[in-house]
């Protein structure tokens, strides 16, 4: 049972998350390249820290050289966007990591990527789960073998597999990027936070190329995360968040387990929300750098960017949850930057998806460029554009509860008695509930959704308001309604 959610496809190691599905699913990807024709590319696979990671990629190549499909394997474990900027620059049309994000470390996972890097779309994986389904029902018996494989030594006698480690091209890319001689002027002093996952070497080589001084704390290679989420929320920084104020650092970043999601800890130790951040970085490089063009952000990040967008005379676009509908949408409008409010975020003339690394450089640039402390910066963009409080919190359900909760929110769409005038009403996805602005025109109200998560068996209100309190009102009324 591989079912594609909205940051691929992941479960629980040994329940679904099993050599047998690996290689099924290395199997459909080999079909669809075969019948697309593109086979004689190859694909290149990239594996994180978790446990079974290294192994499952070396199980999926296996399959792709007996399939005749030459496999290029990131030969120890590295960020995700490193895996897409390779599929990217190498015009491939497919590559593939071995993570589960910031799952919990029982779970681990398979993230596809189709040419110019980007995350697999819903035609993609769908197309893959029908093969996944052709593949088993071609069987015509238990005993039969559904899938061969190449053993690995002979894969790599063979010329099949290539084991390769393309780290410094990435790196350069984003080097060559980044302002690096405003950044050697300010001597800055940074804190890392890897979670135990990937990005240390990455995030280390590129800020110490910029003369900044680096301490970094959680590097060693623990599987199970340090016991925590390997998500960089408030709650999981606490560490951070001392570390900084002991060490009077100029700022604090962490990223998750495969480094494609960014959390932020200010110079005062305050945590940054990722919408934060990525309201920061669009003002910035818009403001700053010069660049022009609109934003992207999906249906659970803040509506404090569409007030920075209008008051450059831009648009900010929404999308649903699931970065490929992200990355997309900035593909056709040109934007500058998209992101979402769990903290992944893309940036033009990178790679199509989000990338902690080149996130974080881009920060610690900002910081050099304008001369100011990131809190100043935060404080500036409050004052400007108002401060929106948003809360987010996750419930966990029965498969029979979720039926009735999907039933009575998105079948019956049923809605509770709103506590505030609601301006619109949205089902693009679960669903959103957009209030009227209570002040100047040109700034959005709030809103609040309540969807599942296409990751985790988990129930998510997000609700953003200009008041705290009001934010509470609403998630009580939710709660309440849907018997929470």
């Amino acid at each position: 049972m591989i079912k594609f959610g909205t940051g691929g496809w992941r479960a629980v190691i040994g329940d679904e998350f099993t050599k047998a599905n690996l290689q099924l699913l290395a199997k459909a990807v080999a079909d669809l390249m075969h019948e697309e024709g593109v086979a004689q590319e190859g694909i290149v696979i990239g594996y994180d820290r978790r446990f079974l990671s290294k192994e499952a990629m070396q199980w999926l190549a296996c399959v792709f050289a007996a399939e005749g499909i030459e496999t290029f394997l990131i030969n120890k474990s590295a960020p995700t966007p490193l895996v897409m900027f390779y599929v990217a620059h190498h015009d491939l049309h497919y590559g593939m990591m071995v993570t589960a994000s910031h799952n919990p470390a029982l779970y681990n996972g398979v993230k596809v990527f189709t040419e110019g890097g980007r995350d697999a779309n819903e035609e993609k994986t769908a197309q893959i789960e029908e093969q996944i389904g052709r593949i088993l029902s071609a069987k015509k018996d238990e005993t039969q073998q559904a899938v061969t494989e190449m053993p690995y030594e002979d894969g790599i006698a063979g010329g099949m597999i290539h084991e390769i480690y393309p780290l410094n091209e990435y790196l350069d890319s984003i080097i060559d990027t980044v302002n690096m001689d405003a950044i050697k002027k300010r001597g800055l002093r940074i804190a890392l936070d890897p979670m135990y996952g990937v990005s240390e070497t990455s995030l280390k080589t590129i800020l110490m190329t910029a003369r900044c001084e680096v301490e970094t704390i959680h590097e060693r290679h623990d599987t199970l995360f340090g016991g925590k989420l390997p998500a960089p929320t408030q709650e999981t920084l606490k560490s951070l968040q001392e570390y900084v104020l002991d060490r009077h650092c100029d700022l604090g970043i962490a990223t998750d387990g495969d480094a494609d999601r960014i959390g932020v800890i200010d110079d005062e130790g305050n945590f940054l929300h990722p919408n934060d951040i990525l309201v920061l970085l669009y003002y910035y490089l818009h403001k700053y750098k010069g660049w022009t063009g609109p934003a992207v952000r999906n249906i659970c990040t803040t509506h404090l960017l569409d007030r920075v967008a209008a008051s450059f005379s831009e648009q900010c676009y929404e999308v649903p949850v699931g970065f490929k509908h992200i990355s997309a949408k900035m593909y056709a409008t040109n934007a500058i930057i998209g992101g979402e409010s769990s903290g992944g975020m893309a940036v033009r003339g990178h790679i199509r998806g989000k990338d902690g690394i080149y996130a974080s450089a881009l920060l610690v640039e900002m910081i050099a460029v304008t001369g100011k402390k990131l809190s100043e910066l935060m404080q500036s963009i409050r004052e400007e554009f108002g401060g929106m409080q948003l809360i987010e919190r996750d419930y966990r359900f029965t498969p029979a509860r979720k039926e009735e909760i999907r039933q009575q929110l998105l079948i019956d769409k049923q809605l509770p008695d709103l506590p505030f005038l609601a301006e619109k009403v949205s089902y693009l996805d679960g669903l959103k509930i957009y209030f009227a602005a209570d002040s100047a025109p040109e700034k959005s109200g709030g809103w609040i959704s309540v969807r599942f998560s296409g990751t985790e068996p988990l129930l998510r209100i997000f609700c953003e308001m200009d008041k705290r309190e009001d934010a509470e009102k609403l998630c009580a009324t939710f709660e309440s309604f849907l018997a929470l």
